[in-house]
């Protein structure tokens, strides 16, 4: 009877000795996979960051801030806004304001509505930014009208539609955002600092 209460205890500790290394295997597959896919994660939120930031974000205000003060430095060298307003427009004020918008405003506008069309898919909010479709209505309406000096018609010197000022406030915004979680991404930020 000894051998038999021996061998009932024997049978069960064999079959948890052969378990154990069993369970301990199949937490390691299972926290490896965990951490795979924490890592795969972690890889695609870095990879979209740093695409809506190289593709879209960063360009975007660039051309916005470029644009604003090449528009700022004009103004002030034609002395303010209000030159606009002199009825007739005076030709030199004209022909100067026409060598900007050809040479710079057009070049700049062209480009930051071809990244705009180009990487919409890079846009953060689920719906399209109306700042983002008026300036397409704005940089339209600069290609109308230069269209129409090249016809000799100087009748329309300003474009229908303004620039909208929330633009560059817009793309100023979401950079600094995108790049405060690409480096608390890549550990360089603590998660509990704000962007300034």
């Amino acid at each position: 009877m000894d051998m038999d209460l021996q061998n009932l205890l024997v049978i069960p500790l064999q079959t948890g000795a052969l378990l154990i290394p069993v369970i301990v295997a199949l937490l390691g597959y299972w926290f490896t996979k965990r951490n795979q896919l924490e890592l795969t994660r972690w890889r695609e939120r870095l990879d979209l960051i740093n695409s809506r930031l190289n593709d879209f974000y960063g360009p975007l205000y660039v051309q916005s801030e470029v644009g604003y003060m090449a528009y700022k430095t004009l103004i002030d060298k034609m002395g303010g806004e209000q030159v606009f307003r002199q009825v007739p427009i005076e030709v030199a004020v004209l022909e100067e304001w026409r060598v900007w918008v050809e040479t710079i405003f057009l070049p700049l506008n062209q480009a930051s509505e071809d990244l705009i069309m180009r990487n919409a898919h890079l846009i953060r909010e689920e719906e399209f930014p109306s700042s983002l479709l008026l300036f397409i209505m704005h940089a339209t309406s600069y290609r109308a009208m230069a269209a129409k000096w090249k016809q000799g018609d100087y009748s329309e010197y300003l474009p229908n539609a303004d620039y909208p000022a929330e633009l560059s406030a817009y793309a100023a915004q979401s950079y600094r955002e995108l790049k405060h979680e690409q480096l608390q991404l890549i550990g360089k930020l603590k998660p509990k600092q704000a962007p300034q």
